[in-house]
């Protein structure tokens, strides 16, 4: 492939595209079809989720309940980058594409000899962007396009100075680079890229800065903007169909990205979106939760301040909205709604199939929405120690508050559960469609809540309040510890079939798999393996770094192979990774977390494990320079 140019612009447009239709930008849009179709092989993980339902299913079954105990490490690969590393590997057509936290590096193995490295990729970023970014230097991955036929295949990346690169997925050799956010104003990129059809969706970061948060559509041939849709301000802007929300008209309609704002507060008021999509070829429509309004102070904008903290369902083509569900209107606690968003198809409780979205939020309530017009279905607590809401009503869709544990100036807010880490953070979790459980990775934490007034400045944190964190009430407050939960909930009748505590939250997220056997890591540094069915505990390996990542798993010459990313940070290591004591630190999670020093340092890699440790190194010849053995000489 030659090389598009390297910065896109909006002066360079026309020449762009231009040059792309000369590379075949005009060939059908056959990418979605052929990521569909590396999707429903077990040797591939082409995209964040493994596929467009995001429900981290594998159909990969020679690991089972009866001989999980039996994974060894097969190989193993070090970023060579400290800080948190979250997300999970893609695998395609035998290599394994693997990111890392700032800079932000990138590398292709071959499965067959993972112990060369057969292309990397170093950006060159200006720093600044460490200093404006919220909680640590992460990144949630990669994406992967394979190609139209004229321009090969790509792998796209993100960087959090706020460029998105993309890169030839044979060589490594940028294919072009463009400005997605301005680091000037706080604005960063953590996001993995999400490919459907021929566009790649960027999301963005910020919101603790006063980012008015977008999602934006790329033509991946050429770079260029196809579209751009805000969280708040004028419905154009919003992108709005002419339908938006005619299903549900009780949900609000037009005029309200402004309406429910005071003055121009819209401008800086944040809904950020940084977390995980899915997508419906079916519908057409992608799925994905805005974040956070800013500042977190409650007081300084009065109204709903629509459409942070919403579900939303677009037109992958236009960008525009057919439905937006505001989970908590006027938010007071930090709960940003991107968590991941899993598509299943379930019988209701009446028997009718219906194609679902079922959504772990911050707040402390599980969604579950037809996914086809946004109908609230159900809205479960994750914990019964949820205590902001007291239940959401199903025909409005408003949640029911506790005054007594809403925030306000002039009065600290004590023991609000969940904290502003929420009860389900950026783990990306799994959804097993033969058993029909959802398995979630929770946090168990609360906090004290005081909020303070402050201005606005381009590039500086806007958040408003101080946080004291600490266990849930099933947690043990006198030791720190009992901060996660493993749950499998069953989104239909309205259960969880099991649980377990776990000692620091499970922050990465989960794996699901035919084999009866699902899988998380700890931030204490463990990747474990439970019974699907009953959540007993059947293997686990200690890593050499906490985890916040989530596994993934792909068969390779006819073996199953599961693979996780270690290295502690994120939000909840922020103590940890920058040494921090003040427990109100890290927008109060250097508190919570205050133990983990004693469990875990800082790392970062890949671990790959796989039945009795066999895979390409079972041969001790693969990889080495010479095989042949000299007796004597000199």
């Amino acid at each position: 492939m030659s090389r598009l140019y390297t910065s896109v612009s909006a002066l360079s447009v026309a020449a762009v595209m231009a040059a792309a239709m000369s590379l075949g930008a005009s060939a059908p849009a056959v990418a979605n079809d052929k990521l569909v179709e590396l999707s429903k092989s077990t040797d591939n993980w082409p995209m964040t989720g493994k596929n467009y339902n995001a429900n981290n299913y594998s159909e990969a079954k020679e690991i089972t309940k009866a001989n999980v105990k039996q994974l060894r490490p097969a190989w193993s690969f070090s970023t060579g980058v400290l800080s948190g590393h979250e997300g999970t590997p893609l695998v395609v057509d035998g290599v394994m594409y693997i990111h890392s936290p700032f800079p932000n590096t990138t590398f292709a193995v071959g499965l067959d000899d993972p112990g060369k490295i057969l292309w990397q990729h170093k950006p060159k970023q200006n720093p600044t962007a460490r200093a404006v970014a919220c909680c640590d230097v992460v990144n949630r991955g990669l994406a992967y396009w394979p190609g139209n036929g004229k321009v090969g295949p790509l792998i796209i990346k993100t960087q959090l100075d706020g460029n998105v690169v993309a890169l030839d997925a044979k060589t490594g050799e940028e294919y072009w680079k463009l400005e997605n956010s301005d680091i000037k104003v706080g604005s960063t990129l953590t996001i993995a890229p999400y490919v459907v059809k021929d566009s790649v969706l960027i999301g963005s970061s910020g919101a603790e800065l006063g980012v008015r948060g977008y999602v934006t559509a790329y033509d991946i041939p050429t770079g260029a903007q196809k579209w751009r849709a805000y969280a708040t301000g004028p419905d154009e802007e919003v992108r709005l169909a002419d339908d938006f929300n005619s299903a549900n008209p009780q949900y609000g309609q037009k005029g309200l990205g402004k309406a429910t704002w005071e003055g121009e507060a819209w401008k800086i008021g944040g809904g950020t979106n940084w977390g995980w999509y899915a997508f419906d070829p079916g519908t057409n429509l992608f799925y994905y939760g805005s974040g956070n309004p800013a500042p977190w102070n409650e007081t300084m904008r009065p109204g709903d301040n629509k459409w942070t903290m919403t579900i939303w369902g677009r037109d992958i083509d236009t960008g525009n909205a057919k439905f937006g569900y505001q989970k908590t209107p006027h938010d007071e606690w930090d709960y940003a709604g991107v968590n991941v968003m899993m598509l299943s198809e379930q019988q209701d409780k009446e028997g009718k199939m219906r194609k679902l979205l079922t959504h772990p939020d911050r707040n402390g309530i599980v969604y579950t929405l037809d996914r086809t017009n946004g109908d609230l279905v159900s809205a479960d607590k994750i914990d019964d120690t949820v205590n902001w809401v007291k239940k959401v009503d199903l025909k409005t869709g408003l949640p029911e508050r506790d005054p007594e544990f809403g925030t306000r100036m002039d009065h600290k807010g004590r023991d609000i559960c969940p904290s502003a880490m929420g009860y389900h953070n950026q783990g990306h979790d799994s959804y097993d469609p033969e058993r029909k459980s959802f398995f979630m990775g929770i946090n168990h934490i609360c906090m004290d809540w005081e909020p303070f007034m402050l201005p606005y400045r381009a590039g500086q944190f806007f958040v408003g309040a101080t946080l004291w964190m600490y266990p849930g009430p099933k947690g043990d407050r006198q030791t720190y510890e009992g901060l996660g939960q493993v749950k499998a909930y069953d989104a239909i009748n309205n259960k969880f079939k099991w649980q377990v505590m776990e000692r620091f939250a499970a922050w990465g997220g989960t794996l699901a798999t035919a084999g009866g056997v699902m899988f998380y890591g700890t931030l204490d540094g463990f990747i474990k393996a439970r019974d699907s069915d009953t959540g007993e505990l059947l293997w686990k390996f200690k890593l050499p770094s906490g985890v916040i990542g989530h596994p993934m798993t792909y068969t390779h010459n006819g073996k199953q192979y599961v693979a996780i990313y270690y290295g502690v940070g994120g939000w909840p290591g922020v103590g940890l990774v920058f040494d921090l004591n003040d427990p109100t630190a890290g927008l109060g999670s250097v508190g919570a977390f205050k133990q983990l020093q004693h469990y875990t340092q800082m790392g970062g890699g890949v671990m790959v494990f796989s039945l009795n440790g066999d895979g390409p190194y079972s041969d001790p010849n693969v990889g080495e320079y010479s095989t042949n053995v000299i007796q004597g000489g000199g």
